[in-house]
């Protein structure tokens, strides 16, 4: 079953994308996922997912993207970090990472995924805050098409303020 998101959020998707459902996806960790139509059919279908959790226990973001990368490669026989930078300022720092992955599923696939951790700090408790990772997951010769609507879809993620 589909996560909730430690915050609510709200977004746009850039033209050509589709929500689904997570489940059907085959992604029930995740709150939200979207597939881009041009790529569906292709052998591999572009996506965007968002999901997201409370941390409590301190760690850097450095460390929760490395934890991200060790799950990752439980189901991939290939996972290297091409690039890792600080984002944000303050009390709501963020992290980017390219991943390149390699699948062996009959043939070899060769995807990347960029990811982008947000954070949002408890106003109450300090040590409490939430981390909302946006990945955008494609292979090798998509990425050029679609890597300008992941960034125009990360320019639009905002906090839903109507929410919370």
């Amino acid at each position: 079953m589909a996560t909730d998101l430690p915050v609510p959020i709200e977004f746009r998707l850039p033209d050509g994308w589709h929500a689904a459902s997570p489940d059907e996806a085959g992604l029930p960790d995740v709150a939200f996922i979207a597939l881009n139509a041009a790529t569906h059919g292709s052998g591999f279908t572009a996506n965007i997912t968002v999901d997201g959790e409370v941390r409590t226990d301190g760690a850097s973001l450095a460390e929760i993207a490395d934890q991200s990368v060790a799950s990752l490669r439980g189901t991939a026989p290939t996972v290297t970090v091409a690039h890792r930078a600080d984002l944000g300022v303050g009390d709501a720092p963020g992290l980017a990472q390219d991943l390149r992955i390699t699948l062996r599923e009959g043939a070899v696939r060769e995807l990347v995924q960029s990811q982008v951790y947000l954070t949002v700090p408890d106003a109450v408790d300090t040590a409490r805050r939430a981390v909302v990772r946006a990945s955008l997951t494609a292979a090798l010769d998509q990425v050029d098409t679609v890597m300008a609507d992941f960034r125009e879809f990360l320019s639009s993620i905002r906090l839903d303020t109507h929410r919370t």
